[in-house]
């Protein structure tokens, strides 16, 4: 295996470990708000990472290109989506979890 194999396993294998970890905080986070971060943030990173290593070992550049394109759109458009659901969920009147004490939108005209 080339040195660029190598890499681009390692990128795979880490961006399933990150894959794997988001599903897991999704079933054992307790509310919406901190299962909105475990879809986003350790997921986005993930694809991120599989993306990239699948740039790595494809032979044409149009190929890879698209790839690192697709990982690219996924960090613009996840913050994005997880501000909306935490919006809607918060105007809907979802509770806070346990360890969150103080509210600072309380106040705030939504």
């Amino acid at each position: 295996m080339s040195p660029m194999e190598w890499v681009a396993a390692v990128l795979l294998l880490s961006g399933t470990v990150f894959a794997l970890t988001g599903a897991i905080g999704l079933q054992r986070f307790p509310d919406v708000f901190a299962r909105m971060h475990a879809a986003t943030k350790p997921v986005t990173l993930g694809l991120a990472f599989m993306l990239l290593g699948a740039a790595l070992v494809k032979d044409d550049v149009a190929s890879s290109v698209k790839l690192l394109l697709a990982a690219a759109l996924q960090f613009v458009t996840a913050p994005v989506g997880a501000h909306m659901i935490g919006r809607a969920a918060y105007r809907d009147g979802r509770q806070l979890g346990p360890d969150y004490q103080v509210d600072e939108l309380a106040d705030v005209e939504l």
